[in-house]
């Protein structure tokens, strides 16, 4: 099928369709970005994403993007959940993209994962003449064993096998990270010219620095945030047993956490919160939109990644570090390989496995507000020349553009040192 333009007249040639299958859309901030950033380069976008009590709608149009949602029935936690979960997707989406092909048409398919058992429907599409683009978000092979605590079983060989598939599938590869292109490379048995590097950071057109809120800090002298996915892999429990560490040396009353984000461990972060007796200090958002962060980074003083050591987040760039480092926020997380590649000097890093220095740094750095104030300038320095998103769109646009043999459409130049803008954090 050919796409047509909206007129309905002359076939749209430069058309796109992203699949997510872990998050609903926009919610995941990623493909969204990316299906803004292909948008506002002249492609007609289509994106299919599952839905949720949230984004209920199935079928929905947003800035000029077309969004087609199938029902999540469960969010799998368990063997039995995840196949049951991951079957279901793969059927939707089957026939999502069949229905998106026959009413608007694509050119380029872009398939995002977790997980990576989607290469069936990316190889019929391919034989049918589509351009396909594996849009590698997770390691999902090093994300089921660190979940369910794993070296070997039938599923994790599974996994790999299905990521290997995924990766010998596509034209073109898109990697998060240096690390993950590594691994593309390694275990995809790619080129290097097949891979590129589309790194996470926000889009500075859907966020802003705002004025502080004081009713966030509920009367204490600090705030501390949190944003992003709450699974068993992601350490909240870490930053939960902290807080006790911090009041002992500032007091029950001086700090209060926002944490943004949910998941499958969220009712038992919440219930752990509240064993630990400090449930009390902590605000709870539950999947946080672009006000509610916009609101919360800009009133706090201090953000924090408590995820600790395993063989898939020490690789895994967090997009939590870049939206941190728009707001000007000072950053403390444990020594990651691709959280020190994305922070570099801007960043305190906690030894790795060690709680009570996790602890410490926080403490240390909510009283010394002049430290504060540097990294976080630091941070935002980093962002707007080496990580900025529009280096990012620039690469994106460019593997699109030169799978469908287009000329790349103008970009603005990336942002130098002389158009960084810094807003006084008090």
């Amino acid at each position: 099928m050919t796409a047509t333009s909206a007129s309905g007249n002359a076939p749209f040639a430069k058309s796109v369709l992203l699949v997510v299958e872990n998050l609903p859309v926009p919610y995941d901030r990623r493909v969204w970005q990316e299906a803004l950033a292909l948008k506002a380069a002249n492609y007609q976008v289509s994106v299919v994403s599952p839905a949720t009590v949230r984004y209920p709608k199935l079928v929905e149009h947003l800035e000029g993007i077309h969004v087609y949602r199938y029902p999540m029935l469960i969010e799998g936690k368990g063997y039995l959940g995840l196949i049951f979960e991951y079957f279901w997707s793969f059927v939707c989406i089957f026939f999502w993209t069949i229905f998106v092909s026959m009413r608007r048409g694509f050119k380029v398919l872009i398939m995002a994962n977790p997980p990576d058992i989607y290469f069936p429907i990316v190889w019929m599409w391919r034989l049918l003449g589509k351009k396909t683009v594996f849009d590698h978000h997770d390691l999902t092979p090093e994300l089921f064993a660190t979940k369910f605590h794993l070296s070997r079983s039938i599923v994790l060989s599974f996994f790999y096998f299905a990521e290997r598939q995924m990766l010998q599938a596509v034209h073109k590869v898109l990697s998060t990270n240096e690390s993950y292109k590594a691994i593309d490379m390694r275990r995809g048995r790619r080129s290097s010219e097949d891979v590129v590097v589309v790194r996470n950071a926000p889009d500075p057109a859907r966020f802003a620095l705002r004025l502080p809120d004081p009713s966030l800090r509920k009367s204490a002298r600090y705030l501390v945030a949190f944003l992003g996915e709450i699974g068993q892999q992601d350490g909240v429990d870490v930053l939960i047993r902290a807080i006790s560490a911090i009041n002992a040396q500032l007091g029950s009353n001086a700090v209060q956490y926002v944490l943004m984000g949910a998941g499958p461990h969220f009712d038992k972060i919440v219930a752990y919160a509240e064993s630990e007796g400090v449930s009390d200090q902590i605000t709870f958002t539950g999947r946080a939109d672009n006000d509610t962060i916009c609101r919360v980074l800009s009133t706090a003083d201090l953000a924090v990644d408590p995820c600790p050591y395993s063989p898939h987040a020490n690789v895994s760039t967090a997009t939590k570090i870049m939206e941190y480092m728009f707001f000007n926020l000072p950053i403390v997380a444990f020594d990651l390989l691709e959280t020190r590649r994305s922070g570099d000097d801007a960043v305190c890093y906690a030894r790795l496995g060690d709680e009570a220095h996790f602890s410490q740094l926080i403490v240390e750095l909510l009283l010394d507000v002049e430290r504060r104030r540097a990294l976080g300038r630091a941070a935002r320095t980093r962002l707007d020349t080496t990580l900025s998103w529009r280096l990012s769109t620039r690469d994106l646009i460019t593997v699109v553009d030169d799978l469908i043999g287009c000329d790349p459409d103008s970009l603005p130049e990336p942002l130098g040192l002389d158009d960084v803008r810094f807003s006084k954090r008090e």
